[in-house]
């Protein structure tokens, strides 16, 4: 009794953590048991539209264009566009910001040497399940999360705690699941993450099981790993490191964030629906292969997808398609993988290409398939 007490005393904030969600997840079932299922499913629906939605921002926007140019101009392709664009570039910007302060604050509690100690501690398919989690809290594109996969890899974890790590850190992250949710709604949002973290399991497992996990360029076992014990760092320290993590972050993604939303503008109001049905329409075979190798040669984390993937949600895009789209730009990305060449040896290369694409395709088919489900 007594080591139970010391582990609620040592993990407090956890339990905190964990009290609340089970709080929550108890008045929603409450509710639903005492009055009607719908009034549950409304709350959640007014907190997924209007809250991180900022659907009232979007009629905000509408009034001002209207105002401005009148509604004839609002209603034409032009108008629709810049509602869109001013709404979509505010919206993702604004909760990209403070989902990265959040997450950013999280993870000084994780700095990479402690992440390592926790990461050593797990054999066999538990740590690579742990490694695709921590990959939920760790940077956000593929880019900045090779260094760590190759400190992970010196300090000597299995390769397939590092490829689960590697395959879910720009896939998979707290801020992406909230602005899926902003945009799709829950279902999806929690669909993406289950699949996502799903993929960076069995693709470690797979590359640690065939023995290409070996295959890493001599330059990453040579090295040394330091072992450096984690600065106390004050709540005040804490809070300055976010900051610094969202202007960081924000500088290399602003653009990124704009030209998906520009590029979601073109698609929503101005590529007629009977184009992209004609290529990735739900009845074409070929749909998520092409929205896979579409995906490919681009270069952006999964915030500046996500406004394009809503302008195919919005023009009847299948769930699997866009979903193709988003993990084949977050994970093979053609920028990350020559990076990632510099690390790895080709048969290793080919091996983490070879299982993510598969495991991409196969999950854009099997979402197409129960498509229904988010429609």
């Amino acid at each position: 009794m007594g080591k139970k007490n010391n582990w609620f005393l040592m993990h407090k904030k956890t339990t905190i953590f964990l009290s609340v969600i089970l709080c929550i997840a108890f008045i929603n079932v409450f509710i639903g048991l005492v009055w009607n299922w719908n009034i549950v499913k409304s709350i959640w629906e007014f907190f997924s539209d209007q809250i991180l939605g900022m659907k009232w921002l979007n009629s905000l926007i509408g009034l001002g264009v209207g105002g401005i140019g009148g509604q004839e101009f609002l209603a034409s392709r032009w108008g629709a566009s810049i509602q869109f664009f001013i709404y979509d570039a505010i919206k993702i910007i604004f909760l990209l910001c403070l989902l990265i302060f959040i997450i950013s604050y999280i993870q000084s509690y994780f700095p990479p040497e402690r992440t390592k100690k926790i990461l050593s501690k797990f054999k066999g398919i538990k740590a690579n399940i742990i490694g695709a989690l921590l990959g939920t809290v760790t940077p956000f594109c593929s880019c900045s999360s090779i260094p760590i996969f190759i400190g992970f890899t010196r300090a000597g974890l299995s390769s397939g705690v590092t490829f689960s790590f590697l395959i879910s850190s720009p896939l998979v992250d707290l801020g992406a699941f909230i602005l899926l949710a902003s945009v799709f709604g829950f279902p999806i949002a929690i669909a993406y993450v289950v699949v996502g973290l799903t993929l960076a399991v069995i693709g470690g497992t797979l590359i640690e099981k065939s023995g290409a996990g070996k295959s890493v360029e001599d330059f990453v076992t040579a090295g040394s790993s330091i072992d450096i014990e984690q600065e106390n760092l004050s709540k005040k320290d804490r809070l300055i490191y976010a900051k610094e993590q969202v202007r960081n972050t924000l500088k290399k993604v602003w653009l990124f964030v704009l030209i998906g939303v520009l590029i979601g503008a073109v698609i929503h109001n101005w590529i007629p629906t009977e184009w992209i049905s004609a290529v990735l329409g739900q009845d074409k075979w070929y749909s998520v292969l092409v929205a896979s190798l579409v995906g490919v040669p681009m270069y952006a984390d999964i915030f500046g997808t996500i406004p394009i993937a809503e302008a195919l949600f919005i023009k009847g895009v299948g769930v699997g398609t866009i979903l193709s789209f988003m993990m084949s730009v977050t994970a093979l990305s053609l920028p990350s993988m020559i990076m990632l060449r510099r690390a790895v040896k080709p048969k290793l290369l080919w091996a983490f290409i070879g299982i993510v694409t598969v495991g991409i395709v196969l999950i854009g088919y099997i979402f197409n398939a129960f498509n229904f489900l988010f429609t």
